[in-house]
């Protein structure tokens, strides 16, 4: 069962009984919602006056639930994962710290190739010329030494959206580079929960290795994914033309990321279920029982 992405933007009052999630509206004596716990995957919270009890906290943990914060610009700054996801997880730790240069080197080649040949689906759906990272795709080196990653992302990124926007990604630049930034970051909570429930330390990167980033893993491994994110800030753009700003609207349209269908080894399956499935791969990978990691296909 795919699990479900929960978003408070008003005042409330969050608390557990009988293992559900009791919500209660600020100004009402009466419990106006109750959710059970276990189909809770990510939770949003998105506004100063959420009050949440440590109890609903460590039960949310417990269910290995992403709890994610926002900031005053209400885009997530923070998020809350399980330290105990997996029986395993000392174990695979172990495994993943030991993990040779060569593997890794696979890992990202394998990573962009697939990064690449979803970026070339998306201008695909957008019957743009894409032959030329296809081509890319197909010819990424071990570690991606020539960086076919960023010769893709500036093909890409000129011709992805509408030209009257006159686009240009840089993540604190004007719409809808907010949009991306709000998707990719609930796209890098599905993939972190994920890591841990494989027993995956996600601060141990692949490529990325920043000494202050606590998610390189889920940084290297939603790559391949950010190009469904973009698809969906794409339909925003076509829906609302240069009228960019957060919407309530455009928050819902992100917020059912998670849920979208993605193809991922020739069955379609809901992007959050796709990402354990490309998490657990991520794991067998270390443990030497497989030697590729399943991503998705974009054929939207």
């Amino acid at each position: 069962m795919i699990k479900r992405t929960i978003y408070f933007g008003n005042p409330a009052y969050l608390k557990t009984v009988n293992e559900q999630m009791v919500v209660q509206l600020q100004n009402e004596d009466v419990v106006t919602k109750s959710i059970p716990i276990e189909d809770i995957g990510i939770l949003i919270l998105d506004h100063r006056q959420i009050t949440i009890t440590q109890a609903l906290i460590a039960k949310l943990l417990a269910n290995n639930t992403a709890v994610i914060t926002c900031d005053e610009t209400h885009h997530p700054t923070g998020m809350l994962l399980t330290l105990d996801g997996n029986a395993l997880q000392s174990k695979m730790f172990q495994i993943q710290t030991e993990a040779s240069v060569p593997l890794k080197k696979q890992l990202w080649q394998q990573t962009i190739a697939a990064k690449i040949q979803n970026q070339a689906g998306m201008l695909r759906f957008r019957r743009l010329e894409h032959q030329l990272l296809l081509n890319l795709a197909t010819s990424v080196k071990s570690g991606d030494s020539e960086n076919s990653e960023a010769q893709a992302a500036a093909y890409y990124w000129k011709r992805v959206f509408p030209e009257f926007l006159s686009f240009r990604r840089e993540r604190h630049g004007p719409p809808p580079n907010n949009l991306l930034n709000y998707g990719y970051a609930i796209l890098r909570a599905m993939v972190a929960r994920s890591l841990v429930a494989s027993g995956l330390l996600p601060t141990l990167g692949i490529h990325h290795r920043n000494q202050y980033n606590a998610y390189c893993l889920a940084d290297d491994v939603m790559e391949p994914y950010r190009p469904y994110v973009d698809y969906v800030v794409f339909q925003i753009v076509r829906n609302n033309g240069k009228s960019l700003e957060m919407s309530p609207s455009m928050k819902k349209s992100l917020l059912e990321i998670p849920a979208m269908d993605v193809q991922i080894d020739g069955k379609k399956s809901p992007m959050m279920n796709a990402v354990q499935r490309t998490t657990a791969s991520l794991a067998k990978c270390y443990e030497g029982t497989a030697r590729k990691i399943l991503y998705p296909e974009f054929n939207l």
